[in-house]
């Protein structure tokens, strides 16, 4: 079976008509996506079904970062909260088997091939809705942990089930590897968040350490690295929590994640070897980092 077209005596993926495919696969190119790798590798009818589930995160992220011209700036928030409501309703309609385009089509076919969760559905967009109406500014540790398990476990509770592994390990390593994720973002992109007046890092670790709540200061602020080295000690334990938790799943089924972890994982460890004061300095991960951190995911 070929990537899209197939051939004609083969069905092609989920029994989606091969432009509809086309398109979906089409979005994942134009974001230029770290995760393409671990997608690639995936038999055609789970990896478009991957596809389709990074095309809806494409496009819901894209409405909650103000990248959509229409909708930039503060004084859209209530347009992009409208937004994004508009595709939970728009999932709504796909449990209702009512698909209207090309995305809706490949993920009305993998909601009913893999199952998934309209609710995993809906706690992606609640994390994006955070982000629309923010910008989020020292959250709170309880909401934090939320941020994540929404754009990030919830995600791989949907991707899992694709993977093929619907367990309740499936579930933790969703659990873990998402917030190992989310946390490495954060990690990374604490200099370009304050940019645009956000900050992640948690309210309580900064007045532990006497870091300001303002995305601006806290970034000259001395107890900063502090804050960082606690948050990458928690990213650590997430990832040898989803990998721990992976031993006890169908082992085909999380080579995705692993190399999805791994890849992540060799940031965190540039970032480690960096070191957490100097936050403002651009971090560049070599392939031969990104191939450790592979061969790490795959040995732990």
């Amino acid at each position: 079976m070929t990537d899209v077209l197939g051939t004609h005596d083969e069905p092609t993926p989920l029994g989606c008509d091969p432009t509809d495919l086309a398109r979906v696969e089409a979005i994942v190119r134009q974001a230029g996506t770290s995760f393409a790798a671990g997608m690639r590798i995936l038999p055609p009818y789970r990896r478009y079904g991957m596809y389709a589930i990074y095309a809806f995160c494409r496009m819901v992220d894209d409405i909650a970062d103000g990248d959509v011209p229409s909708l930039s700036g503060p004084e859209h928030a209530k347009e992009r909260e409208a937004r994004l409501n508009e595709w939970r309703e728009r999932i709504g309609r796909l449990y209702d088997d009512k698909p209207q385009d090309a995305l809706d089509r490949v993920l009305h076919a993998s909601i009913r091939f893999f199952s998934l969760k309209q609710k995993d559905f809906d706690d992606v967009i609640d994390g994006m809705i955070m982000d629309a109406t923010g910008p989020i500014v020292a959250p709170t540790e309880e909401t934090l942990d939320l941020y994540c398990d929404r754009v990030a476990s919830a995600v791989g509770r949907l991707s899992v089930h694709v993977f093929g592994d619907s367990s309740k390990h499936a579930e933790r390593v969703a659990y873990h590897l998402g917030r190992a994720l989310q946390l490495t973002n954060i990690l990374r992109d604490v200099a370009e968040d304050a940019r645009i007046g956000r900050l992640y890092l948690p309210k309580e670790l900064l007045a532990r350490f006497d870091v300001p709540a303002d995305p601006q200061k806290a970034l000259s602020a001395p107890g900063l690295a502090g804050v960082m080295q606690i948050l990458s000690v928690r990213a650590q334990d997430h990832f040898r929590q989803a990998f721990r938790a992976m031993k006890k799943c169908d082992r085909k089924a999380m080579v995705p994640a692993r190399m999805m972890g791994g890849c992540y994982l060799s940031i965190l460890n540039a970032l480690t070897k960096r070191g957490w004061a100097h936050v403002r300095t651009p971090l560049a991960v070599s392939k031969v980092s990104k191939a450790v951190g592979v061969v790490q995911a795959f040995a732990a």
